[in-house]
């Protein structure tokens, strides 16, 4: 995939503009919106009623109106790039660090006020186009084309900052390379919305990172901190940076107490249910801790932080169980953790660690039956490792708050199987039962799709499982002619 010259990139862009405003004209009700009618995606059902019609024309014109944004995002960057290089020509080569820090700021300056934005908005453009242009070559040519969005690109020169040209590569060509592997098991990049497509690049970035996750977090739990930043109305942010099974015990903790809040007689909603038990919690100092003689408790005399004993699921690769690899566990609703912090919700008594058969050729794991319409604990664990959260496309909401469902019901003959159960957010559970909505079929390591009113298919996001590393000290005692 190269990144297509001027002029050809220009014509693309032309015809996707032409094809845009045809459906503007057809959905807005515009010159020759009655004339022969066809959706642009070939999924609508319009026919001959014109109302239809003109409504599936809306759609593929907001599906429309993404490409040329696209195209535009892609044409921004080129033109940036190229006047950074241009200006720096023109002001011919540097004597002193000063007067490059100068020309760079001329630059910024310059673009700031052709784009009416802030210097630092120009700022991070130049550095994304420079990026873009000089590193990600994929990247910058999925953006000219339409198929991804600038919100994805971004992600994409966020995710390989500190990764050398060959990690760089090898992430941009995991996503949008011309042979993707597993292709069939997971949506495209484009077809993902950003936060997602962030959270699967982070999680591969994670995993294949050439320097070890260990080592990484260990320089950065060095920054931990609280945060704290006014706001308007008489209200504040308050947020703190802390290790992933800290902060993910903390969550899940204070999600389980808000849980047992609720009831016919409690107004508050989750999120401010959430909001005042921390601030209880924080305020009232009610830790509980043990103090020693002189007043000091004792987890701040050894230097130690407890584990949470709050419901976390970790996924953790066996040898890494072990302590024969360092490759990453996965902490529920967060992702990729160092296996010593998995091993070590293990051995201090995370009480929802579950063991889950998997599959040793791929690493996902394996279905469990039941033949009762009750769903039992476990398969519900299943669901959420399957599934990692809300399966509706673009949802980001986490498994811990979602709800077991039979696709098919089980009064209409459905089975309390792994391939017939989803576990949608409240919210999408409800668009399931209250609108012509509908999940589609699942299997044992696929999610539910979904297919809309208007008869448009939209696959669910796939979990990116990846084979579990051997570690050389096994495979040698391995028997020579087998193959994993």
């Amino acid at each position: 995939m190269g990144i297509p010259g001027v002029e050809e990139a220009v014509e693309a862009f032309e015809a996707a503009a032409a094809e845009f405003a045809a459906c503007m004209r057809r959905g807005l009700g515009g010159r020759g919106s009655q004339t022969g009618f066809q959706t642009g995606s070939g999924t609508g059902s319009g026919g001959d009623d014109p109302l239809r019609g003109q409504a599936d024309a809306c759609l593929d014109g907001l599906a429309g109106s993404v490409r040329v944004d696209a195209m535009v995002a892609a044409f921004r960057v080129r033109l940036a790039a190229a006047y950074a290089g241009k200006a720096a020509a023109l002001d011919g080569p540097v004597r002193s660090p000063g007067e490059h820090t100068a020309q760079e700021m001329g630059v910024v300056s310059e673009v700031a006020c052709a784009l009416t934005v802030s210097e630092r908005s120009a700022s991070a453009l130049l550095a994304q186009a420079h990026e873009l242009t000089t590193a990600l070559p994929l990247t910058l040519a999925a953006l000219q084309s339409g198929d991804l969005s600038w919100q994805h690109a971004k992600v994409m020169v966020d995710e390989t900052t500190g990764l050398d040209a060959a990690g760089a590569a090898a992430l941009e060509a995991r996503f949008l390379g011309p042979d993707v592997p597993d292709r069939a098991r997971e949506c495209p990049a484009g077809e993902l919305v950003p936060s997602r497509f962030r959270a699967k690049a982070r999680t591969w970035r994670e995993r294949h990172h050439p320097v070890s996750i260990e080592k990484r977090h260990a320089r950065s739990v060095l920054d931990r901190r609280l945060e704290y930043v006014p706001d308007r109305d008489g209200m504040a942010w308050l947020s703190a940076y802390l290790p992933a099974d800290r902060a993910a015990g903390i969550w899940n903790g204070i999600t389980a107490t808000a849980r047992t809040l609720q009831g016919p007689a409690e107004t508050r909603t989750m999120t401010q249910l959430r909001a005042d038990i921390a601030a209880q919690l924080l305020l009232s100092g009610a830790a509980g801790d043990e103090t020693t003689a002189d007043g000091v408790s004792a987890d701040e005399s050894t230097g130690r932080v407890p584990i949470p004993a709050a419901q976390v699921l970790v996924t953790v690769p066996v040898f890494a169980l072990m302590g024969l690899t360092d490759e990453p566990a996965t902490l529920d609703g967060y992702g990729p953790i160092p296996a010593s912090m998995a091993r070590s919700l293990v051995a201090d008594g995370a009480g929802s660690f579950h063991r889950v058969l998997t599959d040793p050729r791929n690493g996902a794991p394996l279905e469990i039956g039941r033949n009762s319409y009750r769903i039992p604990a476990a398969m519900r664990q299943w669901l959420r490792m399957r599934d990692g959260k809300c399966p509706f496309p673009g949802c980001n909401n986490q498994s811990l708050d979602n709800e077991a469902d039979h696709l098919l019901a089980w009064a209409d003959g459905g089975t309390t199987g792994i391939s017939n159960l989803g576990q949608p957010c409240p919210k999408h559970h409800r668009l399931k039962h209250t609108t012509a909505w509908t999940p589609t079929a699942a299997s044992i390591d696929k999610p539910p799709g979904w297919t809309s009113p208007t008869g448009r298919h939209y696959q669910s996001e796939h979990q990116d499982w990846e084979p579990p590393h051997w570690p050389a000290q096994v495979q040698s005692e391995l028997v020579p002619d087998q193959h994993l």
